[in-house]
């Protein structure tokens, strides 16, 4: 057993801890502004960006621009457009301009403003909403996207009669019927280009797609990082992933070009790749385009290969083959001498740098999560944050390390004594080694009970990273030794660790897990083996059903979250199917029952003794709400001290703050009541 202790893991919090220091709450989580979608001017005197505030009344956030001006030393953040009650978001500068998005007036619409804060006015006068939009190089184009039928011949919206006799009932004819949280209506995300001057954007626009049929950028989570225009501001990149039957099976996206005037129909780059490929970006010069990709079809998980197309002649390398490890972002530097991406290693997410003439791969920052990634002349503008500190902005210029930009949350968190976090690894399952970290609580003293999260994913990672959801330092300000293990299927180890999962849900996870808790309690005096509750979402809430099952006697509570309680209705239920289908082998389930059954949580609920708080969201259709009801059902039954929480405005994760909040109080106090905390120990 070795064992790292990383001091310096505390080196991005945001503010020196007076004597007088509290513990961390979720309200202060809460009421933390949150920093996002940085853009730099051309010449890299100004970051500008969106900075989200909480409005703890009406239950939601609310986004303003800022700006800094990096020539100066010690300058301090300044409000740029921040109209009370109105969302700014997505700032994009060119030039001297910055465009946003901005909801004032109630309609959703383009605006642009001066870096100087003067002249903003509404650029598009479009109706229907929108999703996004990128402006040309040159600002003399727009290009949107936004939610309308398969090939609408423009932004207008479609006229439609509505039948007063009609019934309320969806009909279908093929998957998908719904999306993550949301119904199937026929309108699919499609792009548009508008002309640009300085009067504005002025009528519907033109689409550019053809005859193509899905949703660019792709849903539920896509971007404007999947759209890319090229240098010249005559061709537009764009990764899709053509609609059909087999949809919900496929993840199958490709990098089409198609000509900003919608004069030709695009063109795919990467027809002959069946794997995802994704993040089109073209070089300042526009001699390249950089985007990831995939090789194995219907994996969501698979290697992120950053690739390079030589737009003249047509000829594509794979730079980062021989590097094990995942691209997760990709960013130019302005002379075009450098790729800079993100990729996870061993529970951080640095900055790194890739030559594009060698696929050279230099890492550039050591601990934190970096979360964006912004290159200018003088160096590259990175928002970063940890286990202890949420995102700020600094500058990596040459070999030195990062420097401190912002300070946006020093006074909300002044006073909170943060924990400290460990890092340790031991052997696993198949003696590999596995790492994890515990959190101690801040001036803790004795024994502390274990809180013993598992991540979801599964193809994710216990990282080095701030959530506003699953907060290790608000479980250890709650006076819990929080404890996590990266065990077989998690990322940042190289892809072969990957993939281990696959087909092995409930076994080598389970020996990691079970092997890790005990190398912790072994190691950390200050851990109580014997009072510990276990925790966890989506693949993390699956191994809550899978201890019920398969370690029944370790904890003294569990927390489920959105899990699989039963493999089979899984199958048919949930709505990309190609992730259960590929974690089971590939197959359906009919095709091959075993495959599923082999880690059903269902087939053990004979061995259920531990207390479970079962929490779940009505617009979760990515682990349906039913498999919760279910859990809490044979719960009740087998006669298991048990709570159900189930959140009617939420999907696979919560978000609003007072749910939040709500998710909380349940969840410590359901802790709390069973590891003693509270006074009436079980």
């Amino acid at each position: 057993m070795k064992m790292l202790l990383t001091a310096s893991l505390t080196a991005l919090a945001t503010a020196a801890v007076p004597a007088s220091a509290r513990q961390l709450t979720i309200d202060d989580v809460i009421a933390l502004s949150r920093v996002g979608a940085p853009a730099a001017s051309p010449d890299g005197r100004w970051l500008v960006w969106q900075q989200r505030e909480t409005d703890l009344a009406a239950d939601k956030g609310r986004f303003d621009l800022w700006r800094l001006d990096l020539t100066r030393k010690g300058a301090a953040p300044e409000k740029l457009v921040a109209d009370a009650d109105v969302n700014e978001t997505s700032p994009q500068i060119v030039g001297s301009t910055v465009y946003f998005q901005s909801d004032k007036g109630g309609d959703d619409a383009v605006w642009a403003v001066g870096l100087d804060g003067a002249n903003a006015h509404r650029v598009t006068d479009f109706k229907g909403g929108f999703g996004g939009f990128k402006v040309s190089p040159a600002s003399d184009k727009l290009l949107v996207w936004a939610d309308r039928l398969p090939g609408a011949p423009s932004l207008e919206p479609a006229a439609t009669k509505k039948d007063p006799n009609a019934g309320a009932a969806r009909t279908y004819d093929q998957l998908f019927v719904r999306h993550w949280d949301t119904w199937a209506d026929g309108t699919r995300s499609q792009l548009f280009v508008l002309p640009l001057s300085a009067a504005g954007a002025a009528g519907n626009g033109v689409p550019i797609e053809g005859k193509l049929v899905g949703d660019t950028p792709s849903k539920p989570f896509g971007g404007g990082e999947e759209v890319n225009w090229s240098a010249d501001g005559k061709t537009v990149y764009f990764a899709l992933r053509e609609a059909g039957r087999i949809e919900p099976t496929s993840t199958n996206l490709d990098i089409f070009a198609a000509p900003a005037d919608g004069s030709s129909p695009p063109v795919n780059l990467t027809d002959a790749n069946d794997g995802m490929d994704n993040l089109p970006t073209v070089s300042p010069d526009g001699k390249y385009l950089a985007w990831f990709a995939m090789k194995r079809p219907t994996y969501e998980a698979d290697r992120q290969v950053l690739m390079l197309r030589d737009l003249a002649s047509g000829q594509v390398r794979a730079l980062t083959e021989s590097w094990d490890r995942s691209v997760g972002s990709i960013a130019w530097a302005p002379d075009s001498k450098r790729i800079y991406v993100t990729a996870e290693d061993t529970q951080e997410t640095p900055l790194w740098s890739v030559d594009p003439a060698s696929g050279r791969v230099a890492r550039l920052t050591k601990e934190g999560s970096v979360s964006a990634v912004v290159p200018t002349p003088k160096g590259v503008v990175i928002a970063m944050n940890s286990l202890t500190a949420p995102d700020d902005f600094y500058m990596v210029a040459g070999k030195g390390a990062p420097k401190r930009l912002t300070k946006v949350n020093a006074a909300k968190l002044a006073g909170i004594d943060m924990p400290t976090v460990t890092r340790f690894n031991f052997k696993g399952a198949n003696n590999d080694t596995v790492w994890g970290y515990a959190v101690k609580p801040a001036g803790s003293a004795g024994k502390v009970p274990i809180a013993y999260m598992v991540h979801g994913g599964p193809q994710g990672s216990s990282n080095n990273s701030w959530s506003y959801r699953w907060n290790p330092a608000v479980f250890a300000g709650a006076g819990y030794g929080l404890v996590a293990v990266d065990f077989h299927g998690s990322t940042g180890y190289g892809q072969a660790f990957t993939d281990a999962i696959r087909n092995n849900w409930g076994g080598w996870p389970l020996e990691d897990l079970q092997k890790g808790l005990k190398a912790a309690t072994d190691k950390f005096a200050w851990l109580d083996a014997d009072n510990a509750c276990a925790l966890g979402a989506s693949y993390g809430g699956y191994m809550m059903n899978w201890f019920e099952g398969q370690w029944p006697d370790r904890f003294k509570c569990i927390v489920q979250h959105d899990g699989v309680f039963d493999a089979r209705a899984m199958a048919y239920e949930t709505e990309e199917l190609w992730f259960d289908e590929w974690e089971h082998g590939g197959k359906a389930y009919f095709e091959d029952p075993q495959a599923f059954e082999k880690w059903n949580p269902v087939n053990y609920v004979a061995q259920w003794k531990t207390p479970m708080l079962v929490i779940t969201g009505e617009k979760d259709f990515r682990i349906p709400y039913t498999q919760g009801i279910a859990a809490f059902t044979a719960l009740q039954r087998r006669g298991i001290p048990s709570r159900l929480v189930v959140n009617p405005g939420e999907n696979h994760w919560v978000l609003k703050p007072k749910n939040s909040r709500q998710w909380y109080g349940e969840v410590l106090g359901w802790m709390d009541r069973w590891t003693g905390k509270d006074g009436a120990a079980q």
